[in-house]
């Protein structure tokens, strides 16, 4: 059984660290635990960390240890290898991968990325690695500087490397390939290489190719004077300032880097008001070259100004610094989260997933973990594009999870708010955010508001709402946004990070309504555990549900639990489990489970049953050993609202598990609500699920 892949190159540079992000995203949503494995890494400083190791555990929450992760540096090897012995370096790295196989069902194994000495070593040491270990690989090229022969062959070089030692290849990616050649290197390279191998193209990606600003600053060894907060900007380019500000003007392109010597106040203004300015581009950042530092009067001017670029200096002279500049290869650290989801997306983008899949996993794993399920909801949802609208666009946790949603390239959305302010929010917090990707809108000034407010009219004047009254509340944010839902103009809606549960869900209540077939709007959060997905409701509305209720909120967290791939096992929670309790709330709980089952026989319920029942096997079997449910329940239904929303936050903070909800039920189209506490990632993961109940409409 196949439970690893190798990922390697036979040149520096290639962009490997795509495909592994790319791969790890895949496989944490196909196997239940994935680990991950460098044998060999580049020397590091004493106390420090390897970056792509730090950057693949820290952004997946892997839970590997560093050391864990990788056997050995690069001098170390050459040391071992000069001396006779790798023989010894191959015993350590079986071993340390080996104790990762009987943790992991999978391990993604990332080959070496030598730069300097030892390159010319690196493709044998990887067909040796990957021949040791037994497992089969993926090669990866680099397109940039080849022509489309020399890249088919040295491609087909690397495959035939490992075939000749028996090494099975899966897949050869060509990657850094020109747009316009993607298809001729594809076609190209399926010829040369066996039917059996799949082939695919990534194209070269400029905001991945050049580096950031941080990434500049740590190579320079420069010196921050403004805008520490935006050193993650992405450069596109860079220009030197030698020339008049007028003529300079006209050489500015996208997120350009501006060098210029420390006394050139008139470049540096001039820089800062063209990126100000809605006429000139936007730029990365400015370097002071030459060890000058602007005088006094103009640092004190800038110090007033909004840090919205960084600024930084360097001893050295312009030309040196600016061919150093342009020697810099970027690499993708684990805090620069854009780089990260735009390589995934890429990734998901150019590689064939299914077939690749297909190869790779040869079993599947049981149960739901969480980063299968929120890998998953991901995928679900760009599967069937959907359109959000979030009504709370001065709130800058809006702004950057719109951000965020916008690199993964997984909804439409449109933002509720004053554009101007919006802009300016974005340029402050340095963000990658494409205007002409998102709709804003400014309810009194929208073509649709006078038609929102003769529908709500007509909705609601039996209930004694006069026209002004409608003019009014459709200002109010969360009113548009719930029109613009009903009337179809957003599939869904995502509110509450700075209005309450009732604002956000009272308009919905008005003229959305609820589902025929339901009589209750209740909600459920995921909660995702560390082995598993569990389905809690209702922990957010009902305040004491009827038995009736709550049949009717198990049933609709039953379907809920389907729909996200689930399998429903019900445990209507009490305090006592099965005939032996008494009394008026457990009598309510047993009324409940015997509603859902003459309702709903097909659906697997237990009731009444304690919480440590219904979730450990031991006490389940003990307390009820003919149960289908008990210590193994996926859905929990708890008897009222204070023992709910006390039980998903006890959880959630002793436990360190992610609530992703609440998700509201038996809507006619779906509105959620988020808490006022709200982190950016409880947004996104609500806007993800929001889109994924939208397409079940």
């Amino acid at each position: 059984m196949n439970k690893a892949i190798y990922i390697a190159t036979s040149e520096q540079n290639s962009g490997k660290s795509i495909i592994t992000l790319g791969l790890m995203s895949m496989l944490i949503g196909k196997t239940a635990k994935v680990g991950y494995f460098r044998p060999i890494v580049e020397d590091f400083e004493e106390g420090g960390f390897d970056n792509h190791i730090e950057t693949v555990i820290g952004h997946f929450g892997l839970d590997i240890q560093f050391e864990d992760a990788f056997a050995i540096t690069k001098s170390k090897l050459i040391k071992k290898k000069n001396k006779g012995k790798i023989g010894e370096v191959l015993d350590l790295i079986i071993e340390k991968y080996k104790k990762l196989e009987e943790r992991f069902d999978f391990v993604l194994v990332e080959g070496t990325s030598f730069t300097g000495e030892g390159t010319v070593i690196e493709l044998d040491m990887n067909v040796l690695i990957a021949k040791n270990l037994g497992i089969p690989t993926i090669i990866v090229g680099s397109g940039v500087g080849k022509t489309l022969e020399e890249l088919i062959d040295s491609l087909y070089l690397a495959y035939d490397s490992f075939k000749v030692k028996e090494v099975e290849v899966l897949a050869v990616i060509a990657n850094k390939v020109q747009p316009e050649n993607i298809e001729l290197v594809t076609t190209g390279l399926k010829k040369s290489l066996p039917e059996s191998i799949l082939v695919n193209s990534i194209p070269l990606i400029s905001n991945l190719n050049n580096p950031t600003i941080q990434e500049i600053v740590n190579k320079l060894d420069a010196k921050v004077l403004f805008g520490a907060a935006y050193l993650n900007n992405q450069t596109g380019n860079f220009s030197v300032g030698a020339m008049q500000l007028c003529n300079y003007l006209l050489h500015l392109k996208e997120n350009s880097l501006v060098i210029t010597p420390g006394d050139r106040a008139d470049i540096i203004l001039g820089a800062l008001q063209a990126n100000e300015s809605v006429n000139y581009p936007t730029i990365s950042g400015i370097l002071l070259t030459g060890n000058i530092l602007p005088e006094q009067s103009i640092l004190k001017l800038i110090e007033g100004l909004s840090p919205v670029v960084p600024i930084f200096a360097v001893e050295e002279g312009t030309y040196y610094i600016t061919n150093k500049i342009g020697s810099i290869k970027s690499k993708i650290y684990a805090n620069n989260k854009q780089k990260i989801e735009t390589s995934i997306n890429t990734f998901e983008k150019y590689v064939d997933l299914d077939n690749l899949a297909e190869k790779l996993i040869t079993f599947e794993a049981e149960g739901m973990t969480p980063k299968m399920f929120q890998y998953n909801l991901v995928k679900r949802a760009r599967k069937h594009r959907k359109h959000i609208v979030l009504p709370e666009g001065n709130d800058e946790r809006i702004i950057i999870a719109a951000s965020r949603l916008l690199a993964m390239d997984v909804v439409d959305i449109s933002i509720i708010g004053n554009k101007k302010q919006i802009e300016s929010k974005v340029s402050e917090l340095g963000l990658d955010f494409d205007f002409s990707k998102i709709k804003i809108i400014n309810p009194i000034e929208s073509e649709h508001y006078e038609d929102y407010v003769n529908t709500y009219y007509e909705l609601r004047k039996a209930k004694n709402v006069t026209l002004g009254m409608a003019k009014d509340l459709m200002e109010d944010v969360s009113y548009f946004g719930t029109m613009m839902v009903y009337k179809g103009d957003a599939d869904g809606m995502v509110s509450g990070a700075a209005h309450t549960t009732q604002h956000t869900i009272l308009p919905a209540l008005q003229f959305i309504k609820t589902k025929p077939n339901s009589s209750v709007v209740s909600s459920i959060f995921f909660m995702c555990l560390e082995d598993r997905v569990s389905i809690f409701g209702d922990c957010a509305i009902n305040p004491n549900p009827t038995a009736e209720q709550l049949a009717e909120i198990a049933i609709s967290s039953a379907d809920s639990s389907l729909a996200f791939g689930i399998e429903p096992k019900i445990a209507m929670l009490s305090y006592s489990s099965g005939s032996s309790g008494k009394g008026d709330e457990v009598d309510k709980v047993r009324t409940a489970t015997e509603i859902v089952r003459k309702k709903r026989p097909d659906l697997k319920i237990e009731g009444p049953i304690q919480y440590d029942a219904a979730v450990d096997m031991a006490v389940g079997k003990s307390k009820m050993p003919n149960s289908e449910v008990a210590g193994q329940a996926s859905v929990l239904i708890f008897p009222d609202l204070n023992t709910g929303n006390n039980t998903y936050k006890a959880v959630q903070r002793e436990t360190g598990a992610l609530a992703i909800g609440p998700m509201l039920q038996g809507l006619n189209k779906p509105v959620n609500d988020l808490s006022r506490g709200c982190t950016v990632d409880d947004i996104i993961n609500t806007v993800v699920i929001t889109a994924i109940q939208a397409q079940g409409l």
